[in-house]
């Protein structure tokens, strides 16, 4: 019973981090505030295969003083390939439809 319910909050914590989940079922500007605190570099993510790139986002940021943080990505990563393909033809209408995910926007620039 407890190895069962450990695994319930294992999967339902890297669900709540996986990156597909993040981009796909949130809000854009969720997203973009997800990214903002993570202080990445990324100015925008695109739609398809979202998952994935908001992965790389999350490694393209300041270097987590933990040392924790990598590991995580790194699985959700592969985590998020497989979802974004399950998801792929949504992605591709809304990124024909609304465009990228903009992370950082400031008015004038689009």
């Amino acid at each position: 019973m407890i190895k069962i319910a450990l695994l319930l909050v294992t999967l339902s914590v890297l669900l709540t981090g996986c990156g597909t989940a993040v981009t796909v079922l949130q809000d854009d500007a969720d997203a973009a505030r997800s990214l903002r605190k993570q202080k990445t570099y990324c100015q925008s993510i695109p739609r398809i295969y979202s998952g994935l790139a908001y992965g790389f986002c999350v490694l393209n940021a300041p270097p987590d003083p933990t040392g924790v943080l990598v590991p995580l990505v790194l699985l959700d990563l592969s985590l998020s390939g497989v979802l974004d393909t399950v998801v792929l033809p949504y992605t591709i209408y809304r990124q024909a439809a609304d465009g990228n995910i903009a992370v950082y926007w400031r008015p004038g620039r689009g």
